[in-house]
């Protein structure tokens, strides 16, 4: 039987995207649009190596009363069971019950970009999320309890001294709930994965197997939550007169 290297090909993995960024970075002089190739850059990995049931995307985030994010660098939504996502031109709308995480990308992990994906997760925590009962042939499931949106940041290399130490720790443990950054990716220095269950624990990868660690994580993070909770439709359909006349 042969044998398949596999950490030899994860790490392929990983030096294709860091040189794809690297490439963007200096061939693009203009930081708008250097940052617009480097989103969509990670857009189409995750959208190359997640399974098929998420989507990847370029997003607002709306709830059944209208209310909409900030716009999201990436939002990983459920590509299964979301009844609608609204897209008119490029833009794209997605309901806040199939959010499963936002993900905002810069050039350099920093307090300022940490507290503004922090802000951006919030924009998408706030929203109100349905989710009702299920009938199947057997019976009915209960309503999904709401999971935790997942929260992130992916860049190139950290500005911190200690790329991922006790700036890192400080300014993670100064966010509020609607504002934590769950995991990040700094191409050249590592990966971070943040466990709030008790107090602030980080786990942290090596720099050679940075982007791995992040895919692998997030991944599994993924599948922890599941299928995302079904949507009251009739919620969303009471901005229709004739619906509420009936």
């Amino acid at each position: 039987m042969e044998q398949v290297n596999m950490l030899e090909l994860f790490k392929n993995m990983q030096a294709e995207m860091q040189s794809t960024l690297e490439v963007g970075r200096i061939s693009i002089p203009h930081n708008g649009e250097m940052g617009e190739a480097a989103e969509e850059s990670w857009r189409k990995w995750l959208r190359k190596y997640l399974p098929r049931r998420y989507c990847v995307d370029k997003a607002f985030v709306v709830d059944h009363d209208g209310n909409a994010s900030d716009q999201i660098d990436i939002v990983i939504y459920d590509g299964q069971y979301s009844y609608f996502v609204f897209k008119h031109e490029q833009v794209i709308y997605v309901p806040a019950e199939s959010v499963y995480a936002v993900i905002e990308v810069k050039q350099n992990l920093n307090k300022e970009h940490l507290d503004y994906a922090g802000d951006k997760a919030a924009s998408v925590r706030k929203l109100k999320r349905t989710s009702v009962e299920i009938p199947f042939v057997g019976g009915i499931y209960r309503p999904k309890p709401l999971h935790k949106i997942l929260s992130g940041i992916v860049t190139i290399e950290s500005d911190w001294k200690d790329p991922l130490g006790d700036s890192l720790r400080k300014n993670l443990n100064a966010q509020d709930s609607n504002h934590e950054v769950d995991f990040g990716c700094a191409i050249k220095h590592g990966s971070f994965w943040v466990d709030r269950d008790t107090k602030l624990s980080i786990k942290k990868s090596s720099p050679d197997e940075s982007l791995l660690f992040f895919f692998l994580r997030l991944l599994n993070a993924l599948q922890s939550i599941g299928t995302v909770p079904a949507i009251d439709i009739n919620e969303y359909a009471k901005v229709l007169h004739s619906f509420e006349s009936e």
